[in-house]
């Protein structure tokens, strides 16, 4: 930032999805998306994980989908899990952008990916796996 009017300079607002799993890669996530001139709104800076169960989880899941809503893009950080397989869902209902990356236990793991290279979790299972590719392929090519 070199002058005062950068400060108030609008910047896109990035939903960051990731899975719990990678709860431990939330500052590597914000460093990179602040790397590339967007401000994220992660779920687990804002409710820490789900708020230590202080809360009901479909407080925070609808939290979520509220913040989903009112950010400019949705990027996927690391293998999908339910809970972002959701939020994906959600954000295509609203004609949001999405892009996926890889994530890793460092910066550095942190690379944009094509729909062929999404990884998933167990509890997502094959058919919606294979689901949400052709969903996310005829999302992001509409032509084809």
């Amino acid at each position: 930032m070199n002058t005062e009017q950068d400060l108030f300079s609008k910047k896109k607002i990035i939903y960051t999805a990731q899975s719990k799993h990678f709860y431990y890669a939330k500052m590597f996530i914000c460093k990179y998306t602040l790397e590339q001139n967007a401000v994220p709104l992660n779920p687990f800076n804002i409710w820490s994980y789900f708020m230590n169960d202080t809360v009901d989880r479909d407080s925070v899941r609808c939290g979520n989908n509220n913040i989903v809503r009112i950010s400019d893009e949705v990027w996927v950080f690391g293998p999908i899990a339910n809970g972002v397989y959701n939020e994906i869902l959600y954000a295509q209902s609203l004609n949001k952008p999405l892009k996926f990356f890889s994530l890793g236990s460092s910066l550095d793991c942190i690379k944009p990916i094509e729909i062929n290279q999404l990884l998933f979790e167990e509890c997502v299972s094959k058919d919606e796996r294979e689901a949400l590719k052709k969903t996310i392929q005829l999302y992001a090519n509409p032509q084809s």
